[in-house]
């Protein structure tokens, strides 16, 4: 399978280096237009009624109120003779806006719900559809260079949020990626101990991060691609990158110590790891395409991502850097950190063993390459000695851990996902649901239209309608062309600003509830307006933030079963492809599934409970409904990405001859160090975005690193082997008639020969008592860098004749 790409990679690795730095160059082009073409938006299903309510809204009417100007006296109150005037002037300046429809304001008598409680502020709203505009409209007030001497004018509503959010997450991404890649770096050259190897998976990565940026930017200009999409793309690049490269440079410094010759150690390197690599991108790209079954394209723009970068990344890993790897070959160790000093501890501690000379100096240092974690195989053996006793406790903590998710409550993104003062709109609405009686960003929308294509709606079925609506349980009052309604009666008559809820053959009615808009009383108000019997002759759409919310829970339960269904039944075949085995892979549907179950219930007793809110700066509230899909893809996703890395050695070994508990302890002590290293490194990627000033992406970092971090360390270290010793021979058992497809059309494990010319050095390494390997620097455990280690200085043998 990887033949033609080793002729390529070891017979003309420059030119594939020449070729990757002009794609490079071309895919940098791209991904600095990317950010021009994504949105803000694309949590609602655009198939949904409410959606259908809001394009109506547009089409036949001047769009939904979306620009709010909080007006406040700075003396006195709004009645007060120079503040109202004031706010007249402001609302004759904002109807003068391009794009500006439909103003009215507390001054032009649209109502005491206009009014702050304490008589000092009151506001001014109209509509703006187009959205540049509306972003010159919101700028325009944000400068305070329009604002009347007796009163401040604060922007808000709809429009602004995009506009905040937007420019909050280049920023917040920007600061992420100060943070992340220099920590990655040193992280890197500490677990390679030299700097040369350490650039590799950092490169690799970067070049995975610009290629998804340059695929998304492509997809942007056929498709609706979410601004948030950069985030995954830059930290999944990243961490991918990185994740496949240590895997890739580990396995490449350790066939060169055994004594091959850098093509050879390049051919076994890809053959061995690059398979891997290969399965487990394969497992990382079926969990992301999973999210284009869900309609918002927020979610549509994370598996485009999720599969981009992924793509990339595994073409990196297994074209770019054996191409690095082929011109550097022993030079891959050159800048070794402390070599000197690692000598002159080698020399007190260890006396001379083996051979003397260049021959017995060879075969210690292959020992040390080649060599296991003692650490990781004491930690294995010991789980496998009771099981039972050890795995119970961690399933139980993990449990635990989920209960906070029962008590979930979801919303959809507002001004409140931003800290509290980062943008003017979160200071608008702050002051909304503080001063004002009611939330009319909250409000629904009702698009009554005709069904026989008369040109009006009847007069008094309207209003009987109305009528109704408004004696509902928490709703405030309903407007409409024939006036406010309030507990079945008309509070107003009609008035001049009333003719906004009319159109030929619609009419629009806004029904304002007393609950905020994420509350289940919001909701359920939802449900009883659609359950109101509509005028005779005509239909009615129920639009609005509340119906927006009770749509997009909806379209996420209804694919949910089908999405999962498919996420097990393509993990299911891919690792029965790779291990032949028919329990490994519900193992690990079972284990990862438990892992992000923990992650939700973490997720919800942070964000939505409120603890550590503090500490991270946000306001607690609902989470979005699209946010545990996303987290359980990712981290599920994730999570297989690893289960392959150890299942990889741990097949390597039982296909060799081990038996079950001896190829899971050899396959851990072998892989333990990689898999917590590279979580380390992409946890750091991920817990990046703690720093957001936006709430839901606080989130999404926060539950990514947790669940690298679970599944590296309870999960691999001890659920694993506590099931596999558990499980037996059964680990490994399938049905005959899948053994056979197995067989014919599964993947085997490779087996590398013996290198022919260092013979000597392999006796010495498998000469070595297990459990007393020493441990290769090039694979360190960051977790355990104190007592796996023998030396951390220490040099890499042949690797260092460079």
């Amino acid at each position: 399978m990887f033949a033609p790409l080793l002729g390529l990679v070891t017979r003309r690795p420059r030119l594939v280096l020449v070729l990757t730095v002009v794609v490079l160059l071309g895919g940098g082009v791209l991904a600095a237009t990317a950010f021009g073409k994504l949105q803000t938006g694309g949590f609602d299903d655009p198939a949904s009624e409410s959606s259908r309510a809001a394009d109506q809204l547009d089409t036949r009417f001047h769009g939904r109120p979306n620009v709010l100007l909080l007006v406040t006296a700075r003396r006195g109150d709004v009645d007060d003779a120079p503040v109202a005037a004031a706010g007249r002037a402001v609302a004759a300046d904002l109807a003068a806006q391009p794009g500006a429809r439909d103003v009215v304001s507390y001054w032009t008598g649209a109502g005491s719900l206009l009014r702050s409680q304490d008589g000092r502020s009151a506001l001014v709203i109209a509509s703006v559809a187009d959205d540049d505009q509306a972003v010159d409209v919101v700028d325009r007030y944000e400068s305070g260079d329009h604002s009347p001497a007796a009163v401040i004018v604060q922007p808000g509503g709809a429009a602004t949020v995009g506009v905040n959010i937007g420019s909050q997450v280049s920023s917040d991404l920007a600061k992420a990626e100060t943070f992340a890649i220099p920590v990655t770096l040193v992280l890197l050259v500490l677990a390679f101990a030299g700097v040369v190897a350490a650039l590799l998976p950092l490169g690799v990565g970067l070049l995975a991060m610009v290629g998804g940026l340059a695929v998304l930017s492509v997809i942007a200009n056929v498709a609706d691609v979410s601004i948030f999409a950069v985030n995954l793309a830059t930290a999944f690049g990243l961490g991918l990158g990185i994740d496949y490269s240590l895997l890739m440079v580990s396995r490449f410094r350790e066939e060169l110590a055994a004594g091959r010759d850098r093509a050879d150690a390049v051919a076994v390197t890809v053959r061995s790891a690059g398979r891997t690599i290969l399965f487990s991108g394969a497992t990382v790209i079926v969990t992301a395409a999973v999210m284009l079954l869900f309609p918002p394209y927020f979610l549509k723009s994370m598996a485009y991502a999720g599969i981009s970068v992924t793509v990339v990344a595994v073409l990196a890993a297994l074209v770019v850097l054996p191409a690095l790897l082929m011109v550097l070959g022993d030079r891959v160790n050159a800048l070794r950190v402390g070599g000197i000093v690692g000598r002159v501890r080698r020399r007190r501690a260890d006396p001379p063993t083996g051979p003397a000379g260049p021959a017995g100096q060879a075969s210690r240092a292959a020992a040390r390459e080649s060599a296991e974690s003692p650490f990781w195989r004491s930690l294995a053996t010991a789980v496998m000695r009771r099981p039972v006793l050890t795995g119970l406790p961690v399933i139980a903590v993990l449990l635990v851990l989920g209960v906070p998710f029962l008590h979930v409550n979801f919303g959809t993104p507002d001004e409140r996902v931003l800290r509290p003062g980062a943008a003017p709109r979160r200071v608008v609405g702050d002051a909304l649901r503080e001063q004002f009686t009611v939330d009319l960003g909250g409000a629904l929308n009702l698009v009554v239209r005709s069904r026989d294509g008369s040109p009006s709606v009847d007069r008094s079925a309207l209003a009987a309608y109305t009528a109704t609506l408004s004696r509902l349980p928490d709703v405030a009052r309903v407007d409409g062309s024939l006036g406010s309604y309030v507990h079945g009666g008309r509070a107003t008559p009609p008035n001049p600003t009333s003719a906004r809820f009319g159109a030929p053959g619609a009419q629009m009615l806004q029904v304002i509830p007393t609950v905020d808009y994420a509350s289940g009383r919001a909701q359920e108000l939802v449900r009883a307006v659609r359950a109101v019997p509509v005028p005779e002759s005509t239909t009615v759409l129920t639009g609005g933030a509340p119906a927006v919310l009770v749509d997009g829970k909806t379209a996420i339960a209804d694919r949910l079963p089908l999405a999962l269904g498919l996420i097990a039944l393509l993990t299911v075949v891919l690792l029965f492809l790779f291990t032949g085995s028919v329990l490994l892979p519900l193992k690990a549907i079972v284990l990862n599934g438990l892992s992000t179950c923990a992650v939700f219930g973490v997720a919800v007793w942070i964000f939505s409970d409120g603890h550590l809110s503090g500490l991270l700066d946000f306001t607690p509230g609902p989470l979005d409904t699209s946010m545990p899909v996303l987290l359980f893809c990712i981290a599920f996703g994730l999570s297989m990405d690893y289960e392959v890395f150890l299942l990889s050695r741990i097949k390597e070994a039982h296909d060799g001859g081990a038996s079950n508990t001896e190829a899971v302890a050899a396959g851990l002590a072998r892989v333990g160090r990689i898999v917590t290293t590279a979580a380390a490194l992409l946890a750091v990627t991920f817990i990046a975005f703690a720093t957001s000033s936006v709430r839901f992406m606080q989130m999404f970092g926060v539950g990514t690193a947790l669940a690298i971090v679970l599944d590296a360390t309870l999960i691999r270290g001890v659920l694993v082997p506590a099931f596999m010793r558990v499980a037996g021979g059964a680990n490994w058992w399938a049905p005959r008639p899948l053994r056979l497809l197995h067989d014919r059309l599964g993947l085997h494990e490779f087996q590398p020969a013996p290198p022919t010319a260092a013979s000597e050095p392999l006796e010495a390494a498998t000469a070595l008592p297990v459990g007393d390997r020493p441990v290769v620097p090039g694979q360190l455990d960051l977790g355990r860098m104190g007592q796996m280690v023998d030396d951390p200085l220490a040099e890499h043998g042949p690797g260092d004749r460079a």
